[in-house]
């Protein structure tokens, strides 16, 4: 068994590690909130991000197969709820719970 000394200096150690870590991108981060730069991305980035997933999603997606039902389905309700009540949580629910229950009762195992 490792001496007290040795780990209460391991705790320590590790405790300041962990804390500069989250403290970083923090202090990174404030000199650039005045940035051109950051405020185009900070608004056009939540768009792209969704048009990359829905994109990698959807790749490999036959759409003549039935099989290709679940996933579309499940988009056009994410997109419905989304544009209908403008709530991202609601959206993401629906469409997963569309995309589940298309997938296991009509193309289960």
């Amino acid at each position: 068994m490792p001496d007290p000394g040795y780990a209460v200096a391991a705790v320590l150690v590790a405790a300041a590690v962990t804390w500069a870590l989250r403290a970083l991108p923090f202090a990174a981060l404030a000199p650039l909130r005045a940035s051109g730069t950051v405020q185009y991305l900070s608004t056009r980035m939540p768009a792209g991000v969704m048009v990359i997933l829905v994109v990698y999603c959807l790749h490999d997606v036959e759409v003549t197969q039935a099989r290709a039902l679940a996933p579309l389905a499940a988009l056009a309700v994410t997109v419905w709820l989304h544009l209908r009540w403008r709530n991202a949580l609601l959206s993401i629910l629906g469409g997963t719970l569309t995309h589940v229950t298309l997938a296991s009762t009509l193309f289960g195992a």
